[in-house]
């Protein structure tokens, strides 16, 4: 599998997908990794490490898309960035899937206009996975659409269906929508239309109207909204966890009786770290692409790239792109 890899996307660009990258060739041995960037940087980093120099290839890129400019008019004019050289490669078929750290809009943008949208595809969506008390859930749309109608949220469903059922090995996902409250009565007119489209699609394992606040428990599988709500539930569950674990560790901190007592639950904080660490999870895909997209924190370290290029791998092995197809004709 050949993987193509925006190594100018991240706060900490080229360091921390150069460290991903080699994580990476160390942890799966059937990659190989096409980096896009300024090439003489990207050549004199990678000379610092230890690896398999016949599988990393280097496209030189002379320009970098930021966060604050316009994403469908920087990707049609930057077409030197890394991130569009990316984009090209899978376009080309030179490689199954790309990953980038850059700016969301323009990779969006860029997933749809470059690589396309799947036949029959209205819209396609942002999906990252979520650390939930009693497993992981996925959040489908998280951003990639503010506005959107009751047809493209059946197909998130279906989508988020398809991967949590492959990717994530569960078989008949339950898939939820996010709502003011658990009757079908309620919400505006969006989510009414969405419910009742939901309930009459029989191969999916609807379960109803979900409240905000029980879609952190993680008992329902796919979370299905708009990507104003979708990104506004990201965000906040990432600001609670934040302030939640700088809380726990100001207590511990504030007396030494306290400090003794946290020795014994080491492990236990540790755990909970790692639960909560979107790290794990690596990068979220924008599922309705017609090729593996894959788009990672822009505050990813070395581990969370290495952990994005595990997720880009699984989905190919999986073959998602032909699954998602088959869900969507079926529609």
């Amino acid at each position: 599998m050949r993987i193509a890899v925006d190594a100018m996307g991240s706060d900490n660009a080229p360091y921390a997908e150069i460290e991903g990258c080699i994580e990476a060739l160390k942890s799966f041995d059937d990659i190989n990794l096409v980096v896009t960037g300024p090439k003489d940087i990207l050549e004199k980093e990678f000379s610092k490490y230890s690896y398999d120099k016949s599988k990393v290839e280097f496209i030189d890129a002379t320009e970098r898309i930021s966060t604050n400019e316009h994403p469908v008019m920087a990707v049609r004019k930057k077409k030197d960035s890394s991130l569009v050289k990316a984009l090209n490669l899978v376009k080309e078929g030179d490689c199954d899937a790309v990953l980038s750290a850059g700016s969301t809009g323009a990779f969006l943008a860029g997933s749809t206009f470059i690589v396309g949208r799947i036949k029959g595809v209205e819209r396609p969506a942002l999906a990252p996975l979520m650390p939930g008390k009693n497993g992981p859930f996925m959040v489908i749309d998280a951003g990639a659409n503010v506005d959107s109608k009751p047809s493209y949220l059946v197909q998130f469903a279906k989508m988020g269906k398809v991967y949590f059922n492959s990717v994530m090995e569960k078989e008949n996902p339950k898939i939820g929508l996010v709502n003011i409250g658990v009757e079908e009565e309620k919400g505006n007119e969006l989510t009414k239309q969405t419910y009742q489209l939901l309930k009459e699609e029989s191969n999916l394992n609807f379960i109803g109207n979900i409240e905000p606040r029980d879609v952190t428990l993680g008992e329902v599988d796919v979370i299905v909204c708009d990507g104003f709500v979708g990104n506004t539930i990201l965000k906040m569950y990432e600001g609670a966890a934040k302030t939640i674990l700088s809380m726990i560790k100001e207590e511990i901190m504030s007396s030494a009786l306290s400090k003794f007592g946290a020795v014994f639950l080491s492990k236990s904080f540790s755990n909970l770290k790692k639960k909560m660490d979107y790290k794990e999870y690596g990068g979220a895909p924008f599922l309705g692409v017609n090729g593996i997209c894959i788009k990672a924190h822009g505050s990813s370290d070395g581990k969370a790239f290495k952990n994005a290029i595990g997720q880009a791998r699984k989905f190919h092995n999986n073959k998602l792109i032909d699954k998602i197809k088959v869900e969507i004709e079926n529609l």
